[in-house]
C-alpha cells in the first residue's frame, strides 16, 4: 500500500510490472543462457544424476541382508565366498565360507563351477567388492548370486557367528 495525502492507493500488476525488481525465478531464457555459460557442471550433474539413478534401480537387486544369507545358507544350502585377503579370512569369516581373493577372482571362477546350480553369497568387508565379484559371476552365467549387503561387518553386527577355523 501506499499512501500519499489522505489517498490511499495499492500497487497493482501494472506498477509493479514497470519496476525493477526481478521476479524470484528465472525466466527460460536466463536459465538457457546459464546451461550454456556453465554446460561443463550441467554434464557431471547429469552424470551423477544417471549413476544415482542406476544404483537405486540396480542396487537392490541381488543384495541379501545378513537374515536372508542364513536363509539361504540353511535352507537352500548356499555357498559361500569371502573375497577379503586371505589374512583377513584369517582373521575370522562365515562358517563353511570359501576365501578367493578379489585381486585373483576372475581367475578362479573355474573354482565354483560345480556350485553352478546353488545359490551363491559373497560377501567382503562391506559389500562394495564382493558386488563387483557378482557382476563378474552373473557375466560367467551363474543364476542365483547375492551380494551381502554391509558385507562382514553387517554379519558382525547382526551377531551372527563367524569363524578362524580353515574348511
Amino acid at each position: 500500500l501506499a499512501v500519499r495525502g489522505s489517498v490511499v492507493r495499492r500497487s497493482g500488476p501494472s506498477q509493479r510490472a514497470k519496476s525493477k525488481i526481478p521476479h524470484p525465478l528465472m525466466q527460460p531464457e536466463q536459465l538457457i543462457e546459464f546451461v550454456g555459460n556453465h554446460w561443463i557442471l550441467f554434464a557431471v550433474l547429469a552424470g551423477i544424476i544417471a549413476l544415482l539413478a542406476h544404483n537405486l534401480a540396480m542396487g537392490g537387486k541381488g543384495s541379501v541382508d545378513p537374515v536372508t544369507a542364513t536363509e539361504l545358507i540353511n535352507h537352500r544350502d548356499a555357498v559361500v565366498v569371502d573375497v577379503r585377503s586371505a589374512a583377513d579370512f584369517a582373521q575370522g569369516h562365515i562358517i563353511n565360507a570359501v576365501n578367493i581373493p578379489m585381486n585373483g577372482f576372475k581367475n578362479q571362477i573355474g573354482t565354483l563351477q560345480k556350485h553352478k546350480g546353488k545359490p551363491i553369497v559373497i560377501n567382503c568387508r562391506s559389500g562394495s567388492q564382493s558386488s563387483a565379484a557378482c557382476q563378474q559371476l552373473r557375466k560367467e552365467g551363474f543364476g542365483e548370486v547375492y551380494n551381502l549387503r554391509g558385507g562382514i561387518l553387517a554379519w558382525q553386527s547382526a551377531n551372527l557367528p563367524l569363524t578362524r577355523k580353515k574348511r
